[in-house]
């Protein structure tokens, strides 16, 4: 498959007058996609928990890029009621894309959300569903939605639509994120082809980030110091893993290369894992339009929230 016209992260095309919402975005690569956009002159909504951390995030990026357009938008995604305060705030706000890019990976034993789910496919699926139904109104004719998933959604070969939320078998935390990436994949094409029925000019895309060390990321503080012995341990891994502000360029290209179009996969070069962004092949899985619409019934049952049935164009 060939890739996409040639572009450069260094050099974004201009961003300015457009804003862009990223979600998980005091820290990690959230925060670099933030910062990447702010640096093209974007202005940027970053969302997460913490209003803290969001406050460092924002000191950060303004360290970097002083005149960076900023907003926090604290809000929880395992909690329905704090996805719908926060998305009421924006009122008269308009979107020229998001970026669904916050995720957790729990170990131990299982959890839920505040809603009832558990609390990995709450966080990285339903609450990105929930968030996706209540932005919609502000998203402007030709914007664009980019789902993070994970290359490890390629490692599962099943959705198990029977056992969603993990309560049928001994809870397996990496197996779950898996699934719950998985959903996030088949979801977002889902929704592209729901868009291009109606006649929207809005897009969906899927990113994801390759593998992405702490160590190999560059300091950025006061939310990121990279330490020497984090560097050092990290190095032998660099082969197949890069920094997390590289792990951003899938999502940043999804959102702003005028070459990408709805219904795309972004990922690294290099064995799914590092370097340019480029256009990958999904899984079947991740495009079977029949998987696609029982796991679209079974989200709307599970959140009692309905997309727009007719979306504006």
């Amino acid at each position: 498959m060939s890739s996409a016209p040639r572009w450069d992260v260094h050099h974004l095309p201009p961003q300015a007058r457009k804003t862009f919402l990223v979600t998980g975005a005091g820290s990690g690569i959230g925060f670099f996609i933030a910062e990447q956009l702010a640096a093209a002159g974007a202005h940027v909504v970053l969302a997460a928990r913490t209003p803290q951390k969001l406050d460092l995030a924002m000191q950060a990026i303004r360290m970097r890029v002083p005149e960076a357009q900023l907003r926090s938008l604290p809000m929880d995604l395992a909690d329905n009621a704090s996805i719908e305060a926060a998305v009421g705030t924006l009122s008269g706000t308009v979107l020229d894309g998001a970026v669904f890019n916050a995720g957790l990976l729990q170990q131990g034993q299982r959890r839920e959300t505040k809603d009832g789910h558990e609390l990995v496919l709450g966080t990285n699926y339903l609450g990105h569903f929930v968030l996706g139904s209540l932005l919609f109104a502000t998203l402007a004719p030709g914007s664009r939605i980019v789902t993070m998933s994970s290359v490890a959604a390629r490692w599962t070969k099943e959705l198990r639509l029977d056992d969603m939320e993990s309560t049928a078998s001994p809870y397996q935390g990496f197996k779950v994120y898996k699934m719950s990436k998985l959903a996030q994949a088949i979801f977002a094409f889902e929704l592209d082809r729901r868009l291009r029925a109606s006649g929207s000019t809005i897009a969906s895309l899927v990113a994801h980030p390759g593998g992405a060390l702490d160590g190999l990321t560059p300091s950025r503080p006061p939310v990121h110091a990279r330490r020497t012995a984090d560097l050092l341990k990290a190095l032998p891994k660099s082969p197949l893993a890069q920094g997390k502000d590289a792990a951003a360029w899938p999502a940043v290209r999804a959102l702003t290369d005028p070459a990408a179009e709805g219904g795309q996969l972004w990922g690294p070069r290099l064995a799914r894992s590092k370097g340019r962004p480029v256009l990958e092949r999904p899984t079947a899985l991740m495009q079977d339009a029949a998987t696609a619409r029982r796991l679209w019934a079974w989200t709307e049952q599970a959140t009692g929230i309905a997309w727009p049935a007719q979306p504006h164009p």
